[in-house]
């Protein structure tokens, strides 16, 4: 079985011979299985009470053959043994955390986790008794002296946003293995392109597939992959919970997985030149990115990252006035919230936090940060229209 990347992305988790000598994998749009008759659902129920791998599909809330598909994709790419798909990101991590935590238990996050990510262990898991110390992804010695005897979960993200700081997952395994506390990381930003977190230790990966994975911005799903007996759990507590991703989506998935290496590995060429040439530019003060020497990061992620993304961040030398007129004078890409796609999006993520300064500056954003998702559009041409844009102000 081959381990190159673009190899798997066309054809792990597929079946050679689908349905109807059909190439790709069909569209299954139901949301009830039939069976033949008693002795097949006895059958049936006796493998699922033995806690076999389903070799069939019973009801929709529980799985479908074209998720299943997904799951096996995302599973091979990422090097585990299993996976399983969500109706989102999100839903993946709270689905998770719902299953691998109890009332009394305690979780350590950092502090740069996606801001929904910190707001539920914040919010929601606190009024079920778990609490959640949050310390920063670059002080071992922080995270070191959070555990707990309660502790269960260390939970990261790897590069964050949108500063872009990367965990040493060596140091966070490390750690973890000195109490048996279970690791998980996002790698959204990351994807299995750039950093396999399984290969480092890490227990568990979790994906928002709507970003990197999909790859087009026209879907919405989440993913955990690791190994088969905590993703047990894990499936059953979605049963229960329905965030189960819907069999169009996964279709829209296994198409945009298809061609994730490619994609990637542009994004990841167009992310370092971009960096590079607002590193060198007047009208910039600062670019976070950890393909640069400059980035605090920079040994970690050369170390344990194959690439470094197509996600730059920088502060134009203005105000929040000024870096508005900025992104208004791009003409490529697109204004808006997400990332991933093959088109560039740009935010100043301080106007879509808050528009109150204070708030901006209690979570630590500047009012003249910009987050530039590039798409695998030309490099020349993004930085062309950066420069204009940027000479403009």
């Amino acid at each position: 079985m081959t381990t190159h990347f673009s190899t798997q992305a066309v054809h792990a988790g597929e079946e050679k011979r689908k349905p109807y000598g059909a190439l790709t994998t069909p569209i299954v749009q139901t949301s009830t299985y039939t069976f033949d008759d008693t002795a097949e659902i006895v059958d049936f129920m006796e493998r699922k009470a033995a806690g076999e791998l389903p070799v069939r599909d019973e009801y929709g809330r529980y799985g479908n053959p074209t998720q299943r598909a997904a799951e096996r994709k995302i599973a091979a790419l990422e090097g585990g043994e299993r996976s399983l798909l969500f109706a989102s990101g999100m839903c993946a991590v709270t689905t998770t955390l719902l299953t691998l935590l109890s009332g009394g238990d305690h979780v350590v996050m950092v502090s740069g986790c996606y801001r929904r990510t910190r707001e539920f262990a914040l919010t929601f898991l606190a009024r079920w008794g778990i609490e959640t110390t949050l310390v920063p992804i670059d002080r071992p010695a922080e995270l070191a002296a959070a555990v707990r005897p309660d502790t269960r979960v260390i939970f990261s993200e790897t590069p964050t946003n949108p500063y872009l700081r990367v965990m040493d997952l060596a140091r966070m395994v490390e750690i973890a293995g000195q109490h048996d506390i279970l690791t998980a990381i996002d790698s959204t930003f990351a994807t299995p392109i750039n950093l396999r977190p399984l290969e480092h230790g890490v227990d568990l990966v979790v994906h928002s597939a709507t970003k990197y994975l999909g790859g087009h911005n026209d879907l919405l799903a989440g993913a955990v992959v690791g190994s088969s007996q905590i993703l047990a759990s894990i499936e059953k507590a979605r049963g229960v919970l329905g965030g189960i991703s819907n069999p169009h989506d996964a279709y829209l998935l296994l198409r945009g997985l298809k061609t994730l290496d490619l994609r990637v590995h542009r994004q990841n060429e167009n992310g370092q030149r971009v960096a590079r040439f607002l590193d060198g530019h007047s009208a910039v003060r600062r670019v976070y990115y950890p393909g640069l020497p400059s980035h605090p990061d920079y040994a970690v992620a050369q170390r344990q990252m194959a690439g470094f993304g197509g996600v730059v961040s920088f502060e134009i030398a203005g105000d929040v006035e000024t870096t508005g007129r900025f992104i208004d004078r791009l003409h490529l890409p697109y204004i808006g919230p997400t990332l991933g796609g093959v088109e560039s999006i740009v935010e100043q993520p301080a106007v879509l936090f808050s528009l109150d300064p204070a708030e901006r500056r209690k979570v630590g954003l500047g009012d003249n940060l910009v987050r530039y998702a590039l798409g695998i559009e030309d490099a020349d041409d993004l930085i062309a229209d950066l420069s204009q844009a940027l000479d403009g102000i």
